[in-house]
């Protein structure tokens, strides 16, 4: 719901920020917001072995796909951009089976494969004609790449360290390597109305500190592939946001797609039904006196 609710603020917030200085501000705000929390629940520094992956995940998550994904989205419209950055939940099932040993589960694979099937109706009933530049476009696969692998580091530095550490500590990081757009941050501060500010802020404390920090809680407790596969919800609650918040109608085959997003996280998230095993046949036979044997 959280990162949902992402896509509709940074198109109010967007405009007035360039992609890196709306990364920073997020990030910090976030940082902030995370690191007063940790504190108060008495966390400190997680374990040595956490720290490769909470570096990792905060180069490529936390500060390149914020970047890399604002960026895009100026060169290309929404649906392409939804469409490209859709193949990250992909990349994180193939990472996670061939780096994590997780496997690759058919029910699994077929439900990601339905999921990005409605990922490009989506994509296709909301694109415009001729507004792609083919420098958005590798862009928003980058951002995709990126944010596989900021998951795929992520999901082992959390068996060192709790979801609130990993998640303070790689938005920390990631506002860090964000800091060269400081200048251009402090000029949209001041150019900026108060509304795409406070959606800045929001954008930090909401969809950055609380999301990722439950979305770290809850990959703690599963795999990385299944995890991805929730993400295709996404869109779906995008679409039923904007409707609601932005006026935005949405057409039938938008809804189609919409529709089989909703379905493939279903499968991937189904399990096997437990088959109770079939009890040992014993085999009898009476003696003509009138005994089992």
């Amino acid at each position: 719901m959280l990162w949902a609710s992402a896509f509709v603020v940074i198109r109010d917030a967007a405009p007035h920020f360039s992609a890196g200085a709306l990364a920073e501000g997020r990030l910090l705000s976030g940082a902030v917001a995370l690191l007063l929390f940790l504190v108060l629940r008495g966390e400190g520094l997680p374990g040595r072995g956490a720290w490769p992956g909470i570096v990792g995940s905060g180069l490529l998550w936390f500060g390149g796909y914020m970047v890399i994904l604002n960026w895009g989205e100026k060169l290309v419209d929404a649906g392409t951009a939804a469409m490209l950055v859709n193949i990250g939940p992909i990349l994180i099932a193939l990472l996670g089976g061939w780096l994590l040993n997780e496997g690759f589960p058919p029910r699994l694979l077929l439900g990601m494969g339905v999921s990005f099937a409605g990922a490009v109706v989506v994509g296709v009933s909301t694109s415009g004609a001729g507004t792609s530049s083919l420098l958005g476009i590798v862009l928003c696969v980058a951002a995709a790449i990126s944010y596989a692998g900021g998951v795929v580091l992520q999901k082992p530095a959390l068996r060192h360290g709790s979801a609130l550490q990993v998640t303070t500590f790689g938005c920390v990081i990631g506002a860090v390597a964000t800091l060269p757009f400081s200048g251009q941050l402090l000029d949209g501060l001041r150019t900026a109305p108060t509304s795409s500010v406070i959606g800045m802020v929001y954008l930090g404390l909401f969809p950055t500190a609380l999301a990722f920090y439950t979305w770290a809680y809850a990959l703690s407790r599963t795999t990385a592939g299944r995890m991805g596969a929730t993400t295709y919800v996404v869109p779906t609650l995008v679409l039923l946001m904007s409707w609601l918040l932005l006026g935005e109608v949405p057409t039938a085959l938008t809804l189609v797609g919409g529709a089989l997003c909703l379905a493939g996280v279903a499968v991937a998230r189904s399990k096997r039904p437990n088959v109770a095993p079939r009890s040992p046949v014993r085999l009898t036979r009476t003696r003509q006196d009138g005994d089992v044997i």
